[in-house]
């Protein structure tokens, strides 16, 4: 089912979008984010244009360098998640009020 659904065009663009975006999201450089996973630069280039696409290794430690869920990497959702494991609690603190400020602001706007 997984390699069927890898399969599909759009599914590769899919990824490849999602791995670009969250990269960048990063500040990472694709020579930056190849020297994390250990692959090319080429590799990254060739996932970003969705050339090739990365194994199944290399997407769980995608979603785990990016701290989301493989599920969003591969565009079978659309809720983009964060992961808090590793975060102290003052850390945890800082993100919740940072997400109430968005909140705040968001509402402020309609």
């Amino acid at each position: 089912m997984f390699a069927k659904y890898l399969q599909k065009g759009m599914a590769t663009d899919m990824i490849a979008d999602r791995i670009k975006q969250l990269r960048e999201e990063s500040g990472l450089s694709q020579a930056q984010l190849a020297k994390q996973l250990h692959v090319t630069r080429s590799s990254v280039n060739a996932w970003e244009m969705g050339l090739s696409m990365p194994t199944v290794q290399y997407i769980v430690e995608l979603a785990r360098l990016f701290r989301v869920r493989t599920d969003y990497l591969l565009g079978m959702e659309e809720e983009q998640t964060l992961s808090l494991k590793g975060l102290t609690s003052e850390e945890i603190k800082l993100l919740y009020s940072l997400l109430e400020y968005f909140q705040r602001s968001e509402n402020d706007k309609s």
